[in-house]
């Protein structure tokens, strides 16, 4: 069986005696039936990921030993920062989720005409957190030790003015395809900008060409917002990263 890799935000050390947390103790109880000692990896964002041993589990909560520290080397070597519209249900979820998979470093909602979903400050506050959470969980799963950046909401306009110099967002009226682009630096970072559902507005799309985005087009089919963060990251890495 795999060892479980567990996220938690404790400062972590070689020979440190941990509790976990109700949370991920229940987990590793409960769900993944684990005992005494039995092996896990603890991560906390650093890039380091920490060998442990469970020591005791007393009822809800999981006294673990620190054993060792290991460097993982698995992180794309494109910076790839994601400019999402915001979509609804379980489609912002499964794009974060398979975007830290795919290695996304960073990643901003953002708000825009067509976005479906309309929350107050304090919801959306609430949004942020679920966000993160799935952001860990990917991690978990895929062996990142390092967590990909979660920006807070922001509209458009207010991203545009900050917008960096490497930068594509998807038109399917484009001529441009990831491959006949040849002025890029793969070492310095690269923002991706995808509009939500029904895609960004005609208004929009003028913003996005006004600041020099340049237009990008994935081929004949037109692509919901979920998949086209995901292919066009796939694209990137593929052409410019550590796919082979």
């Amino acid at each position: 069986m795999r060892v479980p890799r567990i996220y938690t935000a404790e400062d972590l050390s070689v020979g440190k005696l941990l509790h976990l947390d109700k949370e991920a103790s229940n987990h590793l109880s409960r769900v993944l039936r684990l005992k005494a000692g039995n092996e896990i990896i603890l991560f906390n964002g650093s890039g380091l990921d920490f060998e442990s041993t469970i020591e005791t589990i007393d009822r809800s909560q999981i006294t673990v030993h620190i054993k060792n520290s290991l460097e993982q080397n698995i992180e794309s070597p494109l910076q790839i920062h994601l400019f999402q519209g915001v979509s609804r249900g379980d489609k912002m979820d499964l794009t974060l989720q398979k975007g830290v998979e795919l290695g996304i470093k960073e990643f901003t909602p953002l708000l825009t005409e067509r976005c479906g979903v309309k929350l107050d400050p304090k919801r959306w506050q609430k949004k942020i957190q679920h966000w993160e959470k799935v952001i860990q969980s990917a991690c978990e799963q895929c062996g990142r030790s390092s967590i990909p950046k979660l920006n807070p909401v922001i509209d458009l306009a207010s991203a545009l003015a900050a917008a960096g110099n490497q930068n594509f967002f998807l038109h399917p009226e484009s001529s441009n395809s990831f491959k006949t682009i040849t002025d890029i630096n793969p070492g310095e970072p690269i923002a991706l900008w995808i509009g939500p559902e029904g895609g960004f507005s005609d208004k929009e799309t003028a913003q996005v060409r006004s600041q020099g985005i340049t237009p990008v087009q994935l081929g004949p089919r037109i692509l919901r917002t979920e998949t086209a963060a995901l292919a066009a990251v796939s694209a990137m890495n593929t052409i410019w990263g550590d796919f082979s």
